[in-house]
């Protein structure tokens, strides 16, 4: 069968930022009727791609076809008219507007008194029927939908203008299961359509499941296109990493060989509740142990961890750290008992978009020392330098501004600042989500490397293997109480974790374990 014309091709692209290469002589294509995921570590360049090819960036080399024809873009407005819509990760809706207004925000229908709501209405109606929306109601308020819904009326939007190529840039960081299902529905619906459709994330079975075709960049240079049913998941990592996945799964065996040494309890909670959050629960923390949080999205996992950190005041309950009675009523007395948090909101409440690597990474202290007593230059210096070795954030650069990092690395500036301040209790909460494999492997060996040095780590993420691949215990949450709490071993799994919550709260895991019928992956994501 003969393959379609591309409708987007990028021909030997550079693009270059003061102290780095970006880009180097990369390749792409995207054929009509065809999802194709851009695949590659955080500073592969897979952001800097996008922004190429949606007009952000300027490009310093290559050019841009679309439908066959050079284009020089100018701007986004030059990628819109050219028939190319872009959906990020963080859905930029107005939750104050209709649903109706979001979807024909830009392209309301005028008339000569203003804009005609009533038929603006009727057509965003419309545009929402062609993705099998049409049940939804285009006066209601946005704010009434799901995240997944409100994601779903991003991609409407994005078509009001009958766009030829979507991007969609990690779509299902924060949906669950059926929430994916009902997005890969839509993007099968469009892709029949004939469009085109670039779809970025980290989820392999995600990729698997929906993308026709694979482009790997790494470290700014194309490593090739694959169709997707021609390359398995190792050789897929390997590409992206330039390295042999047996170092990765050498992860595996690390809690496993770890001794069951773990010292004394440093935090006891007894029966702390804060109502609609989480219902009365007992936690201890020992030193050098990684206690996992799992459950499904909305389950009290960070509403617990809010708690023990003092992010939220607990309502009922007593805390005791290191065997003292402890008040952990706000992020101050938390820190001032060396607990950290690392929030899942890494845009809202993690990075400092306008500071630089170095001013992100040295908050967390001078928080701790008091706004009053500036650290000295000498002492910054030494501990950002510190930090960005350890965990390897590239680039390399102190005063780069962190707006200006890939995700993953972001990740690892955030995890930095906490460890800065010495923490006898590091709560990590979904520290992994929408990073690529290979940082994803680099703060993985960190967090058992801090549980060595007799760090207490909280671990939470929604990928339930990562949970059972790191913790030594593991607290089972739904509906915002706990419901179990394991042992790690051989017998606990995944898909016995995921039995546990829907036998809701089986103590034994190997009991769960027994009889388990094997669980579609999508719902470990």
């Amino acid at each position: 069968m003969m393959e379609s014309l591309p409708l987007v091709e990028m021909q030997d692209i550079s693009i270059s930022f003061p102290g780095v290469k970006a880009l180097d002589g990369v390749n792409f294509r995207l054929l009509p009727g065809e999802v194709h995921t851009l695949m590659g570590e955080n500073g592969a360049g897979k952001s800097t791609l996008i922004k190429a090819l949606t007009g952000v960036y300027k490009i310093d080399e290559g050019r841009i076809l679309i439908n066959g024809q050079d284009l020089h873009l100018a701007g986004t407005a030059d990628a819109q008219a050219a028939g190319i819509s872009t959906v990020y990760q963080e859905v930029n809706l107005c939750t104050n507007l209709s649903i109706g207004e979001n979807v024909m925000l830009g392209h309301e229908v005028k008339s000569a008194l203003g804009i005609n709501w009533k038929a603006s209405h009727e057509k965003a109606r419309e545009a929402l029927g062609k993705l099998g929306l049409g049940h939804l109601n285009p006066k209601a308020p946005l704010k009434s939908l799901s995240l997944a819904m409100q994601q779903l009326v991003a991609i409407s939007r994005s078509m009001v203008t009958n766009a030829k190529v979507l991007i969609l840039d990690e779509p299902t960081s924060s949906l669950d299961a059926v929430e994916v299902e009902q997005l890969f529905t839509v993007i099968r619906r469009l892709r029949d359509e004939g469009v085109a459709i670039l779809f970025v994330s980290h989820f392999l079975d995600q990729v698997y499941a929906i993308s026709d075709r694979l482009t790997v960049l790494r470290n700014g240079a194309f490593v090739g296109e694959y169709l997707t049913r021609d390359l398995d998941r190792t050789a897929l990592i390997a590409k992206m990493i330039g390295k042999d996945i047996a170092a990765l799964q050498n992860l595996d065996s690390g809690r496993e060989e770890r001794a069951d040494n773990h010292g004394e309890v440093v935090y006891s909670a007894k029966q702390i509740s804060r109502k609609g959050a989480i219902e009365p629960v007992d936690l201890e923390l020992r030193r050098g142990e990684i206690v996992g949080f799992a459950g499904l999205l909305g389950s009290g996992r960070t509403e617990l961890a809010r708690l023990v950190y003092g992010a939220d005041k607990a309502e009922t309950g007593g805390v005791t750290v290191d065997g003292v009675k402890a008040e952990i009523k706000a992020p101050a007395s938390g820190l001032k008992h060396r607990i950290a948090f690392s929030s899942e909101n890494r845009r809202d409440e993690g990075i400092i978009r306008d500071l630089t690597v170095r001013e992100n990474i040295i908050l967390g202290v001078q928080a701790k020392r008091g706004w009053h007593r500036p650290l000295p230059r000498k002492e910054v210096d030494e501990l950002v330098a510190k930090y960005i070795a350890e965990l390897n954030v590239r680039p390399a650069d102190p005063d780069k501004p962190i707006r200006n990092l890939s995700g993953g690395n972001q990740q690892k500036v955030l995890l930095g600042r906490w460890l800065a301040t010495s923490p006898e209790i590091l709560i990590l909460d979904e520290p992994t989500r929408g990073i690529d494999i290979g940082a994803k492997a680099e703060i993985q060996e960190r967090v058992l490397e801090l549980a060595a040095e007799g760090v207490s780590v909280v671990f939470i993420s929604s990928e339930l293997e990562e949970v059972v691949r790191l913790s030594d215990r593991i607290v089972v949450l739904k509906d915002h109480r706990k419901i179990a709490e394991l042992v790690n071993g051989p017998e606990v799994t995944a898909e016995s974790i995921v039995n546990i919550i829907a036998q809701d709260g089986v103590e034994d895991a190997k009991e769960a374990a027994e009889g388990v019928a094997s669980q579609p992956e999508e719902v470990l994501q």
